[in-house]
């Protein structure tokens, strides 16, 4: 836990500089991709993923320990081909979960998030779950766990194999010659976010394209074909928080409204969309029928609120980066209650940004809980033993927090109006 916040404090500034970098260089060549609010939806939706995996907010029905106690047939050590084959068990386990992900309804709400962008850039490479709290596919490190592999090289091997999968989030790159043949691109990742007809549910692979390949999954991207990003039920939020739980909410009520028992069961293992027939003719959802027309989902705001949705950016990253660089210090129980404190943070952040009429009650919210805190610890969190100053500005912060949110947001000519730009 402590270790893998050491390594966050390290890879947030480097991802943050490359999609402003990204930002900067489309806006220099007249071919801007990253939209403000998009991009912040997209680094406040990474800010929850990480914080839930820092937390330990997850547990595994069967552990790779447990599996290599029980069923290791070898061990093969320690060197750098142990690296090699760790890295492509991983790969090859990452594609069959990202296809399950993509092919069956119940586990499409754990991967919805990633492509309810509008928008294909580095940002939404950020665009994580945090709905799974089970991990079901320990299973797939099988391989590894027959050689005897230390779980120590997983835990290493494993966000090197996720952090890598950051770059190809692009489209200011275009094809990359013989290496389309080996590795995943950002060309053939443009296709897999697509929801055109020709791409759709097509390159699964993570690190190599081989895999696409070799189960008749692949798709190249086709100069005829410019790919339209996003999904065909689209989300209509800024909120990360409400895009993790959308499809499952919809299953839910699905569930609930069939009046066919079989389908009330059948409806979390069919293909991902499916709903029953009578409910889908009671209770139509809206889907996109021509990729090639419709409107993405944006919000109107003025210059004053776009300058504080992203000083607010600024703080929430500062608050996690504290939490990942100090866990020992804020230690357990605490971490949790830092951990809902940014989650609070982000659900108010992009409730503002959708200019929700509940926005105020979020940053109350958020206000009480801050300054409730600082009042019964008499401290934020041990900061503190750093600098007095520290409490304090945090103190001040809250005040000042609360009173620019309700004035940007109460303010008619100033508030969010939801609309949709067309595209």
């Amino acid at each position: 836990m402590e270790a893998y916040g050491k390594i966050l404090l390290i890879a947030m500034p480097a991802f943050l500089l490359l999609v402003l970098f990204e930002k900067w260089y489309g806006w220099r060549k007249g071919m801007d991709t990253v939209r403000s609010m998009d991009m912040i939806s997209s680094l406040s939706s990474g800010v929850t993923n990480v914080t839930k995996d820092v937390l330990g907010i997850s547990i595994a029905l069967i552990s790779y320990e447990w599996l290599v106690s029980k069923i290791a047939i070898a061990n093969i050590g320690t060197s750098w081909f142990t690296y090699v084959i760790v890295f492509i068990v991983l790969d090859f386990a990452g594609y069959a979960v990202h296809a399950l992900n993509h092919k069956v309804n119940f586990f499409w709400n754990a991967h919805i998030i990633h492509h309810s962008s509008e928008d294909f850039n580095l940002a939404c490479a950020l665009r994580q779950s945090v709905s799974v709290f089970v991990k079901l596919f320990i299973i797939l490190l099988l391989p590894a766990a027959l050689l005897g592999i230390d779980p120590k090289v997983i835990a290493l091997v494993a966000p090197l194999h996720l952090f890598a999968q950051f770059w190809y989030h692009t489209q200011h790159i275009g094809k990359m010659g013989f290496l389309e043949k080996i590795i995943v691109t950002p060309s053939h990742h443009r296709v897999h976010h697509a929801m055109n007809i020709e791409y759709m549910d097509k390159n699964y692979g993570q690190i190599f394209i081989v895999w696409d390949k070799i189960f008749g999954t692949f798709q190249e991207e086709l100069e005829n074909v410019p790919p339209v990003y996003g999904v065909t039920r689209p989300v209509r939020t800024w909120n990360p928080i409400k895009i993790n739980f959308q499809h499952m909410w919809l299953l839910i009520q699905d569930a609930w409204r069939a009046k066919n028992w079989k389908d009330k069961f059948r409806i979390w293992v069919m293909p991902t969309g499916w709903r029953p027939p009578d409910v889908a003719r009671n209770y139509p959802v809206y889907k996109i029928e021509d990729v090639y027309d419709f409107e993405k989902y944006d919000t109107h705001y003025s210059k004053p609120l776009l300058a504080w949705t992203w000083i607010q950016l600024i703080m929430l990253l500062l608050f996690v980066s504290y939490l990942f660089g100090n866990i020992a210090i804020v230690g357990l129980p605490n971490i949790f209650l830092y951990g809902a404190f940014l989650f609070l943070f982000v659900y108010a952040l992009t409730e503002m940004m959708d200019g929700s009429r509940y926005a105020w009650i979020w940053e109350t919210a958020k206000f009480i809980m801050g300054i409730s805190i600082i009042l019964y610890s008499g401290d934020w969190f041990g900061a503190s033993a750093f600098s007095i100053a520290i409490k304090y500005s945090v103190f001040i912060y809250f005040f000042v927090s609360l009173a620019a949110t309700l004035l940007l947001t109460f303010r008619k000519e100033r508030e969010l109006i939801p609309s949709l730009v067309q595209k």
